[in-house]
């Protein structure tokens, strides 16, 4: 690490000139949407931003983000079991103050982003002493931070990180990241739907029937401020019933969003006689599409397959846009392989800071992480 040191900032006003020079391949990790974070993060996250530097060069930048889970109204409360309970009890005892290095809130590797060419010895070494810095930060304010996770690595970073310093460190895998790749040869739906089998261009027909009546609008930052409130709602009905949540949105992050990065956050209102009953979103990241949250009522959902339907509008904007690939992230996996996303298995590594509890990691990561059985669907000819 020689000639390689790294700053930490609390708050973007504060970033270098050069920030999203250095971060121009990643929206996630620029300006805009980092002050998106800092001025309508959900209530329970504080975020830090790290610059990584050669000499004086600004090199890389890199986002950590604090939770926490003691402030945390649910956990979700789809699942009612016996491991649920044992595992919201973990949390609140042995997790609720956790430190992430990467970005909590989307799937995909999103953690940071160097201008030049670094080796694995030297980001394992930054980001574990990024952390280190942090605790001792919160320490300093008499919180003591329980779990540090660095997440969501693919499989090619995560060997080479395991290579060192990370090697000490509790690997894990949770549900993989669900990415549709756009063929080549596909510009319009028609292509798309061409390349379907019968029985799954069957389901795009009935989806599509099913859907009739429902008006979609691609709404502007006016739009979203009238409608913050119905967002919101529909939103927080559809995190609240997930198996698994560190954090809720907070009202306004629709609409700062949509204020800071302009065109780059795509967000649709879904309405059924001129009410609103669902949106989705979507962040225009280079020569990826970028799935965002979503919202809906349950009554339409099933009964105009609205879910379904809106998976069905992000492929084809995505095709009709010319994006390479598609990130649908987590949850709901069969649904989405049943568009044509294949689950990309992506790894995290984690640290309990008690050396003790650190021990069983392993059996204690187990409970915290959500059970899926699925069957991935192979929707293509």
């Amino acid at each position: 690490m020689d000639n390689i040191t790294f700053k930490i900032f609390n708050s973007t006003t504060a970033l270098p000139l050069q920030w999203d020079r250095v971060a121009q391949q990643n929206v996630f990790l620029q300006t805009p949407y980092l002050s998106v974070l800092e001025r309508s993060s959900p209530t329970n996250m504080q975020c830090f931003y790290i610059g990584i530097f050669e000499a004086s060069e600004l090199i890389g930048v890199a986002l950590a983000q604090y939770l926490d889970l003691n402030v945390l109204e649910s956990f979700g409360e789809r699942d009612k079991c016996i491991k649920t309970m044992i595992r919201n009890y973990i949390f609140k005892n042995f997790a609720s103050h956790t430190l992430f290095l990467g970005n909590n809130m989307i799937t995909g590797q999103n953690g940071y982003v160097f201008s030049k060419e670094i080796d694995f010895k030297c980001i394992s070494e930054i980001l574990l002493q990024s952390a280190d810095e942090i605790i001792s930060y919160f320490k300093k304010k008499g919180v003591a931070i329980h779990l540090v996770s660095f997440k969501d690595f693919y499989q090619n970073c995560a060997v080479k990180l395991r290579a060192y310093d990370f090697s000490s460190m509790y690997e894990f895998t949770a549900q993989p990241n669900m990415i549709l790749y756009r063929n080549e040869n596909w510009t319009t739906e028609e292509n798309y739907t061409a390349a379907l089998s019968k029985k799954y261009r069957d389901q795009f027909k009935r989806a599509r029937k099913k859907f009739e009546g429902i008006q979609v609008k691609n709404l502007s930052y006016e739009d979203v401020l009238a409608q913050e409130d119905a967002l919101y709602s529909l939103y927080h009905y559809v995190a609240k019933n997930a198996p698994f949540n560190t954090f809720f949105l907070s009202k306004d992050h629709f609409s700062t969003l949509k204020g800071q990065c302009g065109n780059r956050f795509q967000i649709f209102g879904y309405y059924s006689a001129d009410k609103l009953v669902g949106f989705h979103t979507l962040l225009l990241n280079e020569e990826t599409l970028e799935t965002y949250f979503l919202g809906y009522d349950e009554t339409i959902q099933k009964e105009n397959m609205l879910y379904l339907n809106m998976l069905y509008n992000m492929t084809k904007y995505g095709i009709e846009n010319g994006f390479n690939r598609i990130i649908f992230g987590r949850t709901a996996l069969e649904i989405k392989s049943s568009v044509g996303a294949i689950p990309v298995q992506m790894s995290g590594f984690i640290y309990h800071t008690h050396p003790w509890i650190n021990r069983f990691m392993e059996i204690i990561f187990k409970q915290l992480e959500p059970k899926s059985q699925w069957q991935q669907r192979h929707p293509f000819k």
